[in-house]
């Protein structure tokens, strides 16, 4: 066996990032001693696995077929690295949520794994769904937890559970009492909204997709907690996850507007890519996602309260 598993990890990191200068950057190697170890991993078998268009690199077919392989051996060896130290936990995992999973259940969910695998590691990012999607299919993510569509042929979908969107204002709001609300009035109300290519927004827009040109979209944000914030502050409605929305309305902060003619409708999707060597630890913690939300109908239901009682 003539390659190594550092000529691997620099294979792997140059297919992630596209060029040897940023692989060096993320593995902490020099820029010469990354060029020699991918040039060297190439001329001992005597094929190319990236084709070169100035200082870009991108993946060949040859590649794509290595890729997935280099990357389940490296995440073998890991756990060999780890159970040879004696580690009890599975390692790092690195996890990709959407928006509204990411800062109201995956932080718990997280932290709930964390505490009965306290040596493991555990990476999560939070970017919106198109983000996300991009992720695992280059070998980024081993996990995501998505609340829009993907249809990636070399992605993995199961879906999770129920999630519905609301339209909602602040309390001052002339709609707050209005009585069926036409479809004209919010078409011409200011909206402050998710921003595309986020799971919230596709599915706002498919409910609104005959009326999508004469939408009033005063404000898009990335964050909902901006969104919620901006509606509070009278700027316009908004429409995002009764997740997000559940302690504002207890409070009174916000109300809901009820808008029966809308489909907001949705699910929760877990994420990974079909030739990716599940780990122990991804296993684990799919099983635990799946167990805490058993039962639940809606992801508003979900008892965040009893997570993570430590």
């Amino acid at each position: 066996m003539k390659f190594t598993l550092r000529q691997l990890e620099i294979f792997v990191a140059v297919s992630r990032t596209g060029s040897v200068s940023r692989a060096a950057n993320t593995l902490f190697l020099s820029q010469s001693a990354t060029s020699t170890a991918l040039g060297e991993l190439e001329r001992q078998y005597n094929a190319q696995l990236f084709d070169r268009a100035g200082k870009s690199l991108k993946i060949n077919e040859m590649g794509r077929q290595i890729l997935p392989l280099a990357v389940e051996l490296l995440d073998r060896a890991e756990d060999i690295n780890n159970t040879l130290k004696g580690h009890q936990g599975y390692g790092l995992m690195k996890i990709g949520a959407t928006l509204t999973i990411g800062n109201y259940l995956a932080t718990l969910l997280v932290a709930e794994f964390l505490h009965l695998h306290p040596d493991s590691q555990i990476k999560l990012e939070v970017h919106n769904t198109s983000a996300i999607i991009q992720q695992i299919s280059n070998y980024e993510l081993d996990i995501g937890l998505i609340e829009g569509a993907c249809h990636h042929p070399d992605i993995e979908v199961e879906k999770w559970m129920a999630d519905e969107l609301v339209v909602f204002c602040a309390p001052d709001n002339p709609l707050t009492n209005a009585d069926n609300i036409s479809m004209e009035t919010l078409i011409k109300t200011p909206w402050i909204l998710r921003e595309s290519g986020s799971g919230t927004r596709e599915t706002f827009d498919h409910a609104f997709h005959h009326y999508h040109a004469q939408l009033n979209i005063r404000l898009e944000l990335e964050h909902t907690e901006a969104i919620k914030r901006a509606v509070e502050s009278g700027l316009g409605i908004g429409c995002i996850s009764r997740l997000a929305l559940k302690d504002a309305f207890r409070r009174g902060s916000l109300v809901p507007i009820e808008t029966p003619e809308l489909d907001l409708k949705r699910y929760f999707y877990f994420l990974w890519h079909k030739k990716k060597f599940q780990t122990p630890s991804i296993r684990e913690f799919l099983l635990l996602c799946r167990t805490i939300t058993e039962g639940i109908e809606r992801s508003d239901q979900v008892n965040l309260s009893k997570i993570n009682q430590h």
